[in-house]
């Protein structure tokens, strides 16, 4: 297999190539993934990324270069080391990053996520290296389409060297990825379960089908109950409890530990079916969030999880704990203990 050098420009898989003309010793000339010629070192130590999905790309690849988080991962799923980076923010949401901050930190690559919408996405990747300066930006595809996170993952590898780690990854997402899809494609879709995704204290925001922060219901073979407009950006979308009465769903998968706690004894609730039938879930969250917020590729474990709980007797031989703790040891970086585990999967 070719290595990152004399790798030929692959424009379909964006590969990463070495232009025709040696670059100097301490640099080399690559292709990011929206097809910039981009001149980086050619041992790359230090990484800040302007967004949660590419911060999360790298920590997971190689954790040893991460300079900082755009937020903090939660305490107690991360190894102390990584845990103690600085927060320098970014641009996310409603988040506006400060470029003196990031240029301050000489990191020795700036990644900037970018969606493929076009020229708008380019515009967006060139107007971050005018502000960056001299910093090198290589910009890599967006991860927030749950079912195409081969190639960045593979990038980011070839990119740091990090090939083995990549791969490794790869398999796992892309094993949990095709057993899933390949099960619920045969759930006839009067059959499939109906799902509200509840957001906030009170579950009364929500991201119907179509959007990316809901993306694990669709594919995990269930049916969006919501039927509201997408939110851009943040998502989170408002709806009323009598829209949820009307919409009735078989399950809900609750963002908010406040509202998975109460809304089984809610009086505002007690109709919904999922209620009635003790079919609510507290979505998992570790280091990172499992099903969404950010829509990154912490999300490969929401996967199995979500298919589980959608279709607990189509799913009965998947061994969810071994999932998870392998999961974790390959992205994450850290072991978790069995009551660890068992605590997750039973709140």
């Amino acid at each position: 297999m070719l290595g990152i050098f004399g790798v030929l420009l692959c424009a379909s898989a964006a590969c990463i190539a070495t232009q025709d003309t040696p670059a100097p010793a301490e640099n080399r000339t690559i292709t990011d993934m929206a097809g910039r010629t981009v001149v980086v070192p050619s041992e790359i130590k230090s990484i800040l990324c302007t967004s949660p999905p590419s911060t999360m790309l790298v920590y997971m690849v190689a954790p040893d270069r991460l300079a900082g988080w755009n937020f903090p991962p939660e305490k107690g799923y991360t190894p102390e080391r990584y845990m103690a980076l600085p927060v320098v923010g970014g641009w996310f949401g409603k988040e506006t990053g400060n470029y003196e901050n990031f240029i301050s930190m000489h990191p020795d690559i700036v990644v900037e996520g970018y969606t493929t919408d076009g020229g708008a996405a380019l515009a967006s990747v060139t107007e971050r290296q005018q502000k960056m300066g001299s910093i090198p930006v290589v910009a890599v595809e967006d991860t927030v389409n749950a079912t195409g996170y081969s190639a960045p993952i593979r990038f980011m590898g070839e990119l740091l060297g990090e090939e083995k780690q990549a791969e490794a990854m790869i398999a796992f997402y892309e094993g949990v990825l095709g057993t899933v899809t390949e099960r619920v494609a045969s759930i006839p879709d009067g059959e499939r379960v109906g799902v509200y995704y509840a957001e906030g204290p009170k579950g009364l925001t929500t991201d119907p089908s179509g959007s990316s922060h809901a993306d694990l219901i669709d594919l995990c073979g269930g049916r969006n109950v919501a039927e509201c407009p997408i939110t851009p950006g943040i998502g989170m979308t408002e709806v009323s409890m009598e829209q949820i009465i009307l919409w009735d769903p078989d399950v809900i998968l609750a963002a908010d530990p406040g509202f998975y706690a109460t809304v089984r004894t809610d009086p505002l609730w007690q109709e919904i079916t999922a209620v009635k039938t003790g079919r609510v879930y507290l979505i998992p969250r570790t280091a990172f969030f499992w099903f969404d917020r950010p829509p990154g590729i912490n999300r490969i474990i929401g996967i199995p999880w979500t298919a589980k709980v959608l279709y607990p007797d189509l799913f009965s031989d998947m061994d969810l704990e071994s999932l998870v703790r392998e999961y974790h040891e390959t992205f994450i970086h850290v072991s978790l203990s069995d009551d660890q585990i068992r605590d997750l999967l039973n709140p």
